[in-house]
């Protein structure tokens, strides 16, 4: 999909529930092409954006960027800098949660916010820094074309999860006053056609968030997170109400901060080292079957296309022939 004269959507169907609309992954840039997001290390993303890039694009990556270290974002930087030698372009707060993602340290080149990565012919994103929904979470900002990348920080299709949410409300705001802003590339959903719009109603919607939280709370009842969020979100999906929790918590320790909530201290469970253990090793083992199960699904699939190589003879102790009807004999 085109987004702009130097941008390119790359949209892979994703059946997650947080991710509605699925994972996109954009190239800017002609020819040698930077990527914003390459994808989670799943077969799916390595064809999809192979196959864009062959069957489209018919270019290669120069440069593989992310906007933060979550796996379906980061999973396929050793990848593009296998196949493509692709360098790979991080920001130095990620470094440290990127621990096995990153190919060697020659490879890697590290940025800090205001940078610029010039792809020739004036396309030239710049970084931003924009912590709140991880703490290494930045965005990319194309003000000639006014393209914004955005990564999870605001989605195209949901709200996001927050882990700091001071932090991600400042965020929004230096985000909603870039100059020239047409259009958000954000990493999952759809593409954001009214941003200044979008922004402003994320801004809105935490604050309504916070009145929610406040008004659940002004029975002087103490409730926990999950009430709060049940509360909150009533009706929700049930595969997304942690994922909720967690956002009314971000709310709760600004609130806490701030001095106008009390905290009640709960009490943890003590582990038992045993079940732990247990745990632990019924984990491996389940590794090791995932590991051996995509081992034999890859063994088969390269069986399949061997297959399609060669004649079906061994079906045959001598194998059906055909001539033309009515031919003359030489």
């Amino acid at each position: 999909m085109q987004i702009s004269p130097s941008v390119r959507a790359v949209q892979v169907p994703d059946d997650k529930p947080m991710h509605p609309g699925g994972t996109n992954i954009y190239l800017v840039g002609k020819g040698q092409a930077l990527t914003i997001d390459s994808g989670e290390a799943m077969d799916h993303y390595k064809w999809m954006l192979r196959g864009y890039l062959a069957a489209v694009e018919r270019s290669e990556i120069a440069l593989a960027a992310i906007t933060h270290h979550h796996a379906d974002h980061s999973g396929n930087l050793k990848w593009a800098n296998s196949i493509f030698n692709a360098e790979v372009i991080v920001h130095k707060r990620a470094v440290p949660l990127l621990k096995g993602k990153l190919p060697k340290k020659e490879h890697v080149r590290f940025l800090e916010d205001g940078d610029h990565i010039d792809m020739g012919g004036g396309v030239k994103p710049r970084v931003i820094f924009a912590p709140g929904h991880s703490v290494d979470s930045i965005s990319y900002y194309l003000e000639d074309e006014g393209v914004l990348f955005t990564g999870d920080t605001l989605l195209g299709s949901s709200t996001t999860t927050v882990n700091d949410l001071g932090s991600y409300r400042q965020s929004l705001k230096i985000l909603v006053d870039l100059p020239n802003l047409k259009v958000i590339c954000p990493g999952h959903g759809a593409i954001v056609n009214d941003p200044r719009e979008r922004l402003q109603g994320l801004i809105a919607h935490r604050e309504m968030r916070e009145r929610q939280i406040l008004q659940v709370l002004d029975d002087g009842r103490p409730r926990t997170s999950w009430e709060i969020m049940e509360a909150v979100y009533p009706g929700l999906d049930k595969r997304l109400k942690r994922a909720a929790t967690g956002n009314v918590e971000t709310h709760i320790r600004q609130l806490e901060q701030e001095g106008r909530l009390l905290l009640h201290p709960g009490r943890a469970r003590k582990p038992n080292p045993a079940k732990v253990q247990q745990e632990v090793e019924h984990a491996k083992y389940v590794d090791g079957v995932i590991k051996q199960a995509r081992k034999l699904e890859d063994e088969r699939r390269r069986a399949e296309l061997r297959t399609q190589e060669s004649p079906r003879s061994a079906a045959w102790a001598r194998q059906p022939r055909y001539e033309l009807v009515g031919r003359a004999k030489d």
